[in-house]
């Protein structure tokens, strides 16, 4: 059979351009910095584009930070929450073409929002984790967060309770009932150990040892402190576990480790023990805006305030910096004055 020779092509339409081949996407380049040197490593394949990608990599970002780093299950909530938020503002944009600018212009948007120092801070230091994860990995070749300038320290004084304000915060649960003791007891801890929501959320019984008087806290990157407890915490926190405690147990025969439990038998979540100490605070008439982390800025600002070393101060609040636990140094000027008659030459 006779092989057909091709004709011409036909012309396009008036109106139309003839159909052209789609350009090939640019691929990426992983590049590796060695001594001030570029040193081209592998190329790897473009990613997609849009909403869905974003989605992509903050699922393989929160899957490396989970794996690889060991970071704690606060901290990838927070990386979570951060890069939700971000990835609300960009849109249908996709994240690896991300200039520093639209990181500033995103970074002001939150301020404008009016968020906190510390929590733009937060977001921040997030993006740069983010983007640097997104360099590690090839899908962008320079990271634009490198470029965000390190928030200066939030020196703003922590809202703290006077001791009045914690006597009557203690004195609301009605120590009569099930759900009074374990509110009394949770406060008490709160108060005597300075301790976070979530730690105190997860301290177990096993944790708390009521003839020594101390019990062991799980922080930050789950280290470990030892943190005294006064006597009124201990009387509480005894009243409660020998009390009514076995009785929010479900299952009788297997009662959880957790010191604190929730009526359902559960452990006591972040989230409920903010509730709890809102409600005692609107009950007993104080700030009804105060949490958890106000009884832990009371404890702090009460003890300095009363002549203990900030080093202490730092240990039992579990602080990684000094400079972290000097915020607590606000105390009144009639004290400073009367530190100042009592060492000074000429005092």
């Amino acid at each position: 059979m006779p092989r057909r020779t091709p004709g011409p092509s036909k012309p396009a339409p008036p109106g139309r351009s003839p159909p052209q081949a789609p350009a090939p996407a640019p691929l990426p380049v992983i590049v590796k910095r060695e001594r001030g040197r570029r040193v081209i490593l592998d190329v790897a394949p473009a990613a997609e584009t849009g909403p869905a990608s974003n989605a992509l990599f903050v699922e393989r970002f929160l899957t490396y930070v989970r794996h690889e780093r060991a970071l704690a299950d606060n901290t990838l909530q927070a990386y979570a929450r951060d890069l939700r938020d971000f990835s609300a503002w960009l849109g249908g944009r996709n994240a690896a073409a991300i200039s520093i600018r639209d990181l500033g212009d995103y970074l002001g948007h939150l301020s404008k929002k009016g968020l906190a120092r510390a929590s733009v801070a937060r977001q921040a230091a997030t993006l740069r984790v983010f983007f640097a994860f997104l360099q590690l990995e090839g899908t962008v070749s320079e990271s634009p967060a490198e470029l965000l300038a390190a928030s200066r320290r939030d020196d703003t004084i922590p809202g703290a309770l006077s001791p009045e304000q914690v006597d009557r915060l203690l004195a609301s649960p009605d120590g009569r009932s099930p759900t009074g003791q374990r509110d009394k007891a949770l406060l008490e801890l709160l108060y005597a150990t300075g301790c976070r929501a979530s730690e105190v959320s997860t301290l177990k019984v096993t944790d708390i040892h009521l003839a020594e008087c101390f019990c062991t806290c799980h922080g930050k990157g789950n280290k470990e402190r030892v943190v005294p407890l006064g006597a009124r915490a201990v009387s509480a926190v005894r009243t409660w576990i020998n009390g009514h405690r076995g009785t929010y147990a479900v299952n009788a025969e297997s009662i959880p480790p957790w010191a604190l439990l929730s009526s359902r038998g559960n452990r006591l979540s972040r989230m409920r023990i903010w509730e709890i100490v809102t409600d005692h605070a609107r009950k007993a008439g104080v700030p009804p805006d105060i949490g958890p982390h106000t009884l832990r800025h009371s404890f702090a600002t009460h003890l300095v305030a009363g002549g203990v070393d900030l080093r202490h101060v730092q240990e039992m609040l579990g602080h990684a910096s000094i400079a972290t636990t000097q915020r607590y140094t606000h105390v009144d000027a009639g004290r400073l004055k009367g530190i100042h008659g009592r060492f000074h030459p000429r005092g």
